[in-house]
């Protein structure tokens, strides 16, 4: 394997890379990070916070996955303020950790991205950022200001789907740009069961947020007509939580329902095994489109067939391993869904096919290794 170019010759040394995520509190998603640091000439710093308040909810840091690479744990300022928070002592972090490249997992547009450039600057690290922004907006004064700072000076952008990337071009971003997904999944972890027992009852799940546009509400009008024994899982917490529930006890389905809260993403796989479909009907909205549906390759990977709108990314994550209707369109969702119930080949066969597309596009390793050859290509350009 190449040297990336921090030293040359005999005995080279490991390209130092220092990475800010508060994303990476999610132990599942720390396989990733474990996946770059077996790439032996990257030597890997991960900076988190002790946890991260979102939606009412303090989630904490889980340590699951710490194989190969450094964590540093740092103090985070407005901690829940998306646009707002930053990392008090990331410039005496990055002194320590003396990094050739600063990968900072935040959108151009947010304070903890610009002062992590400005610190990456100060050590005379290069550094790229990452972004999932698919909707074109301008943001006011100073977070305008931040961003094309933030454009004219890294070396490089990550976007997380095509979308995102039409974006930074429309927004005025010149430099190198690469379309690849934040997180795959581990599918040693998120690995299908096997054959579900054929006593059981036809398992209708979703995993995520409980908000108006994750297009629960769609899904749930869907199953109003539906025909046949099935039961709905809902895993997740959320505001729409109670506004569910009475709309399924006025349709007389509560009974056929079981609600799960948050879960922990070690336990993820456990939950989606239970399901023979899982759906996500998102819903596209003034300022918010699905950015990609992690939940979508989480299921793929277990072996459980999809069902997605056409929100944003969804398409292009399905392919053809999985089933696609009209956002918004209850009565297409229910066909979908009945069509599932009754022709177990189809799901045996798209099973198949969402397996194979996460192991040939989604998993851990596949991110990982485009994630450090992104790495490589900006370390080469000197």
């Amino acid at each position: 394997m190449a040297l990336l170019p921090r030293q040359k010759g005999e005995g080279a040394c490991p390209v130092r890379v220092t990475m800010i995520s508060k994303a990476c509190i999610v132990g599942a998603y720390q396989t990733k990070l474990e996946a770059i640091a077996t790439h032996k000439d990257v030597e890997l710093t991960v900076v988190v916070p002790p946890f991260w308040r979102e939606g009412g909810h303090k989630l904490p840091l889980e340590r699951a996955h710490l194989v190969g690479y450094r964590l540093v744990v740092a103090p985070i300022a407005f901690n829940g303020s998306f646009h707002l928070h930053f990392y008090p002592t990331l410039a005496a972090i990055l002194r320590n950790s003396k990094p050739d490249l600063c990968h900072i997992d935040e959108e151009p547009y947010n304070l903890a991205t610009y002062l992590a450039l400005r610190a990456a600057q100060k050590v005379g690290a290069k550094a790229l950022f990452f972004t999932w922004q698919n909707l074109l907006r301008r943001y006011p004064w100073p977070f305008r200001a931040m961003e094309q700072y933030v454009y004219r000076h890294v070396a490089a952008a990550i976007a997380g789907n095509h979308e995102a990337l039409q974006v930074l071009r429309a927004k005025g971003y010149p430099g190198p740009a690469q379309v690849i997904p934040q997180f795959g999944v581990d599918p040693e972890l998120f690995c299908p069961a096997g054959e579900r027992s054929p006593n059981a009852p036809f398992t209708i799940g979703y995993a995520g947020r409980l908000v108006e546009q994750k297009g629960l509400r769609v899904l749930v009008e869907a199953l109003a007509g539906l025909d046949g024994g099935w039961r709905l899982m809902l895993c997740g917490a959320g505001p729409l939580k109670a506004e569910l529930q009475a709309r399924l006890r006025d349709l007389g389905l509560a009974e056929r329902a079981r609600f799960h809260d948050q879960i922990p993403s070690e336990e993820m796989p456990r939950y989606l095994r239970e399901m023979d479909v899982l759906v996500l009907p998102s819903l596209t909205r003034p300022n918010w489109k699905e950015q990609f549906g992690r939940v979508l390759v989480e299921a793929m990977s277990c072996g459980v067939p999809v069902i997605g709108s056409n929100s944003g990314e969804i398409p292009h994550v399905i392919g053809d391993a999985g089933l696609i209707f009209p956002e918004g369109d209850a009565e297409a969702l229910r066909g979908l869904l009945a069509r599932l119930l009754e022709d177990i080949p189809l799901r045996r066969e798209l099973a198949a096919k969402g397996r194979a597309r996460v192991l040939a596009h989604y998993t851990q390793a596949q991110i990982a290794e485009e994630t450090v050859a992104l790495y490589r290509q900006v370390l080469a350009e000197g």
